[in-house]
């Protein structure tokens, strides 16, 4: 699975002024991160708001991104939940056949037992026909994936990534040293994205680097490259934009930097809110003034 070393983005679903889903909008933000040198598009992920979308609104997004995209990258699409069965169903309906693999949260809500998320991913690993890349995001899940889970589960053939969001940086670690060489441990946060990669991990599911897709790219590339000082040169350039685009949550933020760009509307679903003018304003100035290159 070398599509997933780099700088993968997780998409956004723009939205019309209705907040129906605004395709024109998408086909947009796909060339640009194409263009911008990204290296596999994610869809349906949390950034996309997938909650609030329909069945239909979700194969249009689909539908969408296949098109947009064109073959030119890998694409890994989000299907996970809290119900293990209607989990399986919702692989074995959907036409996995442009994609590269499946991106797969662990249960939230419902807090399993570590042996309760092993049995889950073990269940969906066996039906899945793509890849499964694990999901772990405590901050929204209410529960922590521990380092030995994830280490079993990494033993099945089916099961070949996470992308780790915990933002603990020592459990990312823990994670590099004790699955096999060639699962790929990826940041699932902007901030540790620079750290995980110079541990040994393969890169970044990332939210600012759709919106930054040259510049996020660069970085990842660099810390790839162990190029380390110029790396951090330019996560230094790039650290205010991580921590601004979740002030108000996610996406409020990366949308707020797509309507500076003139790609699409900042506006989102309840129960989330519009980014407000001032976190707008903030986010303006920012992208205005990055100068990664100079």
């Amino acid at each position: 699975m070398k599509q997933l070393i780099g700088t993968g983005v997780a998409l956004i679903t723009p939205f019309k002024t209705d907040f129906s889903v605004d395709v024109d909008a998408l086909h947009r933000i796909v060339n640009y991160c194409v263009d911008g040198g990204v290296d596999y598009l994610v869809v349906l992920g949390t950034t996309g708001e997938s909650v609030t979308l329909t069945k239909e609104e979700k194969q249009l997004v689909v539908d969408t991104v296949t098109i947009a995209n064109a073959g030119r990258l890998p694409l890994v699409v989000g299907v996970g939940g809290n119900n293990t069965v209607a989990v399986i169903e919702e692989l074995q309906k959907l036409d996995l056949t442009n994609f590269d693999a499946v991106l797969s949260v662990s249960p939230y809500y419902n807090r399993p037992t570590q042996e309760g998320i092993y049995q889950h991913f073990k269940a969906i690993a066996q039906v899945s026909p793509k890849p499964i890349i694990l999901y772990n995001v405590p901050g929204r899940t209410g529960s922590n994936m521990l380092t030995a889970t994830v280490a079993r589960l990494a033993e099945l053939e089916n099961i070949v990534a996470i992308k780790e969001a915990s933002g603990n940086m020592l459990q990312v670690q823990e994670l590099i040293k004790e699955c096999p060489k060639d699962f790929h441990v990826i940041s699932g946060d902007d901030a540790t994205a620079l750290a995980t990669v110079l541990a040994g991990g393969s890169g970044v599911i990332s939210v600012l680097g759709q919106g930054l897709p040259t510049e996020f790219s660069s970085m990842i590339r660099l810390g790839l490259d162990r190029n380390v000082d110029e790396a951090y040169r330019q996560h230094y350039e790039l650290q205010d934009g991580m921590g601004l685009i979740f002030q108000e949550g996610n996406p409020a933020g990366i949308k707020a930097i797509f309507e500076v760009l003139g790609l699409s509307r900042a506006g989102v679903r309840l129960p989330l809110m519009e980014a407000s003018e001032s976190l707008k304003k903030n986010i303006s100035d920012f992208v205005k003034s990055l100068k990664v290159f100079a």
